[in-house]
Parts: structure tokens; sequence; C-alpha cells
């Protein structure tokens, strides 16, 4: 055998795999294209954006409600996706829009990945009465719908991005602390945590160093798939109006602050932060649904 067929049977790194694997469907590709090109444009915002939608000093009163592609009153720009009713570059508001409904998001899958995965590798390892007591309150947790729950501690907690990253973490982190568990089941009478306990290792360190590391592919598709709900949950709180403040408009405020005007023809308030979110979460579940396979070690040669 010649040294080039050599290198080519030789078999791909793990790392080289995924990656394959992943470029191979279009979709997951065109999703993780739109995902980057979305958080790109979020994160720099200040810097994109035709307009400070939160500088009250520069917006004009007589530009409110003006249809896509009009030019200011005095001339100075166009608004190529129209403005709303407070005159602001609607452009603009959705790329800050979207800094705030990604940021709601990505922290509160954050903090439930993190309490999720505690709570489940704690139930796995210990079982007996610790197991049943913390999978009686994720399942109770998981018995009401998320939507309800979120909006009962919204009445309790007032509005806020920091009161709505609390409600979505309550109704989110019992997910983790499922799927967490059952793999961590798996783990739990291999040879590695056997070892590790023969040597007299610390239960944080056997689980956290080494158990958690082995149930990580399924926690990261929930993950992400969770992401796109978190989006969705925090439009759908703001649109009903005891999600984040006026001051610190997201995705579904700005479709709200635009329904009233849908009857009148102003359909653009509404209509492009809806086709923002959309994509948004389309761009997520593409990513998300593609990794459910990648990672899915039934797949794994």
């Amino acid at each position: 055998m010649t040294s080039t067929t050599a290198a080519l049977a030789k078999p791909m790194t793990p790392s080289r795999r995924f990656v394959s694997d992943f470029c191979a469907s279009k979709l997951a590709v065109l999703g993780l294209v739109l995902l980057i090109v979305t958080i790109g444009a979020a994160v720099f915002a200040p810097w994109i954006a035709p307009q400070n939608p939160y500088d009250i000093g520069g917006l004009d009163i007589l530009d409110s409600k003006l249809p896509p592609g009009s030019a200011s009153g005095d001339g100075g720009m166009t608004y190529w996706l129209g403005t709303d009713g407070q005159a602001r570059d609607m452009l603009s508001a959705i790329l800050y829009g979207m800094r705030t409904s990604l940021l709601v998001g990505a922290v509160s899958v954050a903090a439930a990945f993190v309490i999720g995965a505690a709570v489940g590798l704690i139930a796995a390892y210990f079982g007996g009465r610790i197991d049943a007591l913390l999978m009686r309150i994720a399942d109770i947790q998981l018995s009401f719908p998320a939507i309800l729950v979120a909006l009962i501690l919204l009445a309790i907690l007032g509005k806020g991005v920091d009161k709505v990253i609390i409600a979505l973490v309550v109704v989110q982190w019992a997910y983790f602390a499922r799927a967490a568990r059952g793999a961590a089941l798996v783990e739990r009478g291999k040879e590695y945590v056997e070892a590790a306990r023969c040597m007299s290792l610390g239960w944080t360190r056997v689980l956290f160093r080494h158990v958690l590391p082995n149930c990580m592919p399924p926690l990261i598709v929930i993950a992400t798939i969770d992401l796109a709900h978190a989006i969705a949950l925090e439009a759908t709180l703001s649109f009903l109006g005891v999600g984040v403040p006026v001051t610190e408009p997201s995705l579904g405020m700005l479709i709200a602050n635009g329904f009233e005007y849908l009857l009148s023809g102003t359909y653009w308030i509404s209509f492009f932060p809806g086709i923002a979110l959309a994509l948004l979460i389309i761009a997520i579940n593409l990513v998300g649904d593609h990794l459910r396979d990648v990672l899915n070690p039934r797949n794994e040669a």
C-alpha cells in the first residue's frame, strides 16, 4: 500500500468527522450561515445600525409610520424598512431588538443548562431518595405549560430583562435535568467511573470532570433547540406585555408595537420584526436538528 493510499485510508479524527458530517447537510450549513450573520448583526448593531433607536434626541416625530423606502423629512437618511409610531428606523430597531432577544435566550439557556445538568447528574449518581425527590420536582415542573409558569412568575416578579431570564430558567431547567440523568445513568456503571470511585475521588470530581463530558452531546442538542424555544417564548411574553420593558425592546415587543396598526395598512411595523424572529428561530432549529443527527451515538462507526 502506497503512502497516499494509506493516508486516504486513515480514519478521520472525531472533530474532522463532525465537521464533515455537519457540512454534508446543505440545510444545516444554510442555517449556520444565517445564524452567524444574525448574531453578528445583533452584536455589532451599535456600529452598523443606521440609527440608535434609543436616542430620543435623534428621532423626528414627523417621520413616524413612514413606509419602507421613504426618506426622512430632512433628507438625511432613507428608512429601508420604514419607521414605527415613535419614528424609529425599523431596520435599526430590529438589529437592537435581536440583541435583547439573543441575550435573554442565551443567558437563560446557559443558566438552565448549568442548573439542570447539575441536578440530573446528582440524581443519577446518588440514586435512591435523592433521585426520586429531584426527579419528582422536575416532573411537576414539566407537567405545567411553560407559558403558564412564565406568566405566573412574571406577574409576581414584574417586567424586566432579568425577570424574564429568571422565568425562562425556571421553565427550562427540567429538560436538561432529565436528559443529564438519563445520560449519566448509562455512564454510571462503566469502568472509568468505578475506577474513579476506587481511587477515592470526590463525587463532585467524578461527576463534573469524568461523567459530564460524556453526557454533553445530548445536552448540547437540547441547548441548541431550547435556545429557539426561549427566544420564541420571550417574544410571546413581550407581545403579551409582561416581558421586557418598552425601553429595551426585543423582537416580540417590536411586533406588539405594530400590532395595533395592522388594520390601518401599516403592516411593516410588525411584519419585518416578525420575519426577523422567524428567520432566527428557523436558523437555530436547522442547526439544532442536524446536531441531533450528527451527535447521535448510534450513527458512530
